[in-house]
């Protein structure tokens, strides 16, 4: 069964494919994205988000669930590109979902905005 093991796999390929790592963009997808900056990457993070609200909306009308996983996981796969730019990893993404669980999602967001206006 996929795990956080997965999440980490993926990230140390990602990392490895960074130009700093001597990832070469005209061997490698991951590379390419990186070597172009943040504007290629976030692009296509704002593409594959359309594609699950899409995959989504045909799924109410009788369309396949699984393209919805599909998209998702592109979805996921250019947002750990955009982590590993930022220095950040899934592991990262992990820890705050943890730091949440038990909040109720209406408590998290007045947390949020009580750190917003303390100013951290």
């Amino acid at each position: 069964m996929p795990s956080e093991d997965t999440l980490a796999r993926l990230t140390a390929v990602i990392e490895s494919r960074k130009p700093s790592a001597g990832g070469d963009p005209e061997k490698s997808y991951v590379a390419r994205l990186l070597h172009k900056g943040p504007d290629a990457f976030l692009k296509k993070i704002g593409e594959e988000a359309t594609e699950v609200v899409m995959a989504a909306k045909d799924a109410d009308h009788g369309g396949a669930r699984d393209k919805i996983v599909a998209e998702m996981a592109d979805l996921w796969f250019h947002g750990m590109v955009a982590l590993a730019h930022y220095g950040l990893s899934a592991a990262d993404v992990v820890a705050e979902l943890a730091r949440r669980e038990g909040l109720s999602g209406i408590e998290e967001k007045a947390l949020r905005k009580v750190r917003e206006r303390e100013g951290g």
